[in-house]
This record gives C-alpha cells, structure tokens and sequence, in this order.
C-alpha cells in the first residue's frame, strides 16, 4: 500500500500497480489531497502492469499517475478510459478477461473485470447507465497463485454477492474503504464502502485476507483505520484484517 488508492500487488513474477497517484498534497479540483504517497514513482522499478479503476476522479488518477501509467506496458481500465487514454491502454467491459504472460512459470495470468458502483445503488444514473462514472474492479487468478480481488471505488453490496457468486474461492481482497463522501453528491451519502460494509463484504466473499485501500489521505473520507478495526472486530472478522502502514507490504495468503 503506497496510500490512497495505490497499491503495489507482486503476483505471479509480474508487479502490477493499481490506480497510481503520485501527486503532492494538496487541492486537486474539488478534493483535497492531505497526504502523499509513502513511496515515489520512481522508486517502484519495472512495472509490467497498471489497473486504472476508473480516470475521472483525481483521488484515483492524477496527473503523475497518468504519466506512470502511460509508460508501463499495458494498463487496463474500463472502456471510456481506454478511449479517453489510448494506447497502452485496454478497455475491458465487466465480465471480460485479458491474459497477461508470467514470467515466473511461462503461464498467464487472467484478469478479469468486475462490476463496481461508485455510489448508492439509488443514484442517479448517466446516459451510459453509469452512477457517478463507469468503474470497474478486478479479479486476479493463474495456476497456482491465490486469487485477488480488487473492489475499485465500489460502494455496492449487490456487486460483491454477484462476484462472490460468479467467482468462488477468493484468497484475498483488496477492498477500498473510507465512506467517501462528496457534498453535492447523492445527498453526501458514502460513493465508496463504509466500514461495516467493508466487513460485510470480506464476509460474503469468503477471503482469508482483506486488505483496506482508499481511506485516508483526502479530506473527503468520512471514516478511517479506527473504524475499520472497530467494524471488523464487531463483526468477528479482525483475523482477515490486514491494516499495515502505507510503504508496507501484506501477504496474499492467510
């Protein structure tokens, strides 16, 4: 975890970085960025991948994040980012897959793309059916290596039974957290999980370590790693929890 959203996943012999910010702190827009990444960009080494959940909030993609990802090999995103991007980026719709090679054994790795919602399942919708913006979350798997998920601002309970369903036997869940809340939006009612329903999400998914992204480093975030142990340990759920410090790392595997 770099902080924020950013997330360095070593999988397979590939490092793989989800949504890059690499920006200083300070206003971006209408967000406000109180904390920078634990590690700069230029610290990370060969990146074979990057995972833009979604490119139309700077909390997720900023402009040095851009930058990053424009120069690793490929990046996958949903399809109005990769039009929006263009090469190297890959649009993948939900439920697609892209086959990345290993190195480590000569095999693949599949990623594949999953529903997300970036706000109440109530909100208004775009022109594309989208509430907020499109945005999609993730899901790793290979021969022999465990298999992750990546939520990606999603604040659904409803897409996690659906990918809980479609996809069994996840290890591990990278779940972004925080209970975002933006005035003007949705009557500033969370467009990202809280902490409850980041539990409850470990919990129907059945992983065996949940590891929480996204909930600090903003002013917008209305809950932090207080209430993430709080909920999960309300929940009996405290032996998944992973909460280490930004610049740490946290295994895949129980």
């Amino acid at each position: 975890m770099l902080g924020g959203p950013t997330t360095v996943i070593d999988v397979g012999g590939l490092r793989i970085v989800v949504d890059p910010t690499f920006d200083d702190p300070g206003p971006h827009g209408y967000l406000t960025k109180t904390l920078g990444p634990a590690v700069p960009e230029d610290r990370l080494g060969p990146v074979d991948l990057v995972l833009v959940s979604h490119d139309a909030h700077p909390d997720n993609f900023d402009d040095r994040g851009r930058a990053f990802a424009m120069a690793a090999p490929v990046v996958l995103t949903v399809p109005s980012a990769a039009d929006r991007l263009g090469s190297p980026a890959v649009g993948l719709a939900p439920w697609t897959t892209f086959m990345v090679p290993r190195p480590d054994d000569g095999g693949e790795l599949a990623v594949l793309a999953v529903p997300a919602v970036h706000g109440p399942e109530d909100g208004e919708r775009d022109a594309a059916g989208n509430i907020n913006c499109e945005v999609t979350g993730f899901v790793l798997s290979g021969r022999g290596l465990p298999t992750v998920y990546v939520s990606g601002d999603n604040a659904s309970m409803r897409a996690v039974a659906e990918i809980s369903r479609r996809v069994p036997g996840i290890d591990a869940a990278v779940l972004n957290a925080g209970a975002a809340r933006v005035t003007g939006k949705f009557r500033e009612r969370p467009v990202s999980m809280d902490s409850r329903r980041t539990a409850a999400a470990a919990a129907v998914l059945g992983a065996t370590v949940v590891i929480p992204a996204h909930y600090d480093g903003w002013t917008h975030f209305s809950e932090g790693r207080t209430e993430l142990e709080t909920a999960f340990d309300d929940a009996g759920l405290s032996s998944l929890l992973r909460l280490v410090d930004h610049g740490s790392w946290a295994a895949l595997r129980g």
